[in-house]
């Protein structure tokens, strides 16, 4: 997304609004829109990550994130890329609300997310997001009931 455009706008219309003062606030408004560029980029920045989370929370487990390349901003639009699009059952789309949680993580397993995540292309919270959502799918969780098996195979706990 090319943010030079908005930028220039603003500036644009910063000298506009001065237009019939005195000169020397025509001068203050010229050094001002001067300086405009790197705030109003990280405002701009700023809002459209806001904008990306609320859309993520209705997308999920897909995601919206924002990334910026050089001084231009892209937008990268990830859906679920679960083995079922059953995955989502378990997931009530429709509901916007969000809660936020403290998840504590070992170290080495944080990494671990940090570069499944990276891999991905996804920030670690719509990762995790992903993660929870595809576990709570019936088909892909591991029943704790086990099949009694007779012969040579055994089941259960030993001391």
């Amino acid at each position: 997304m090319e943010l030079g455009r908005y930028v220039d706008e603003l500036q644009r219309t910063l000298l506009e609004a001065t237009e019939h003062g005195t000169e020397d606030t025509r001068t203050v408004a010229e050094r001002l829109a001067g300086g405009l560029d790197a705030a109003t980029r990280l405002v701009l920045l700023d809002a459209l990550s806001a904008a990306a989370g609320e859309i993520t929370r209705d997308l999920a487990p897909g995601s919206v994130d924002v990334r910026l390349r050089g001084r231009e901003v892209e937008f990268v639009v990830s859906q679920s890329t679960t083995e079922s699009d059953d995955t989502t059952a378990a997931v009530d789309l429709d509901d916007v609300s969000t809660s936020r949680t403290t998840l504590r993580l070992p170290d080495a397993l944080k990494a671990q997310v940090d570069e499944a995540a990276s891999a991905d292309g996804v920030s670690v919270n719509t990762w995790l997001v992903r993660a929870v959502a595809s576990a709570l799918n019936p088909r892909q969780r591991r029943t704790a009931q086990r099949t009694l098996r007779t012969g040579d195979n055994f089941a259960g706990w030993a001391r």
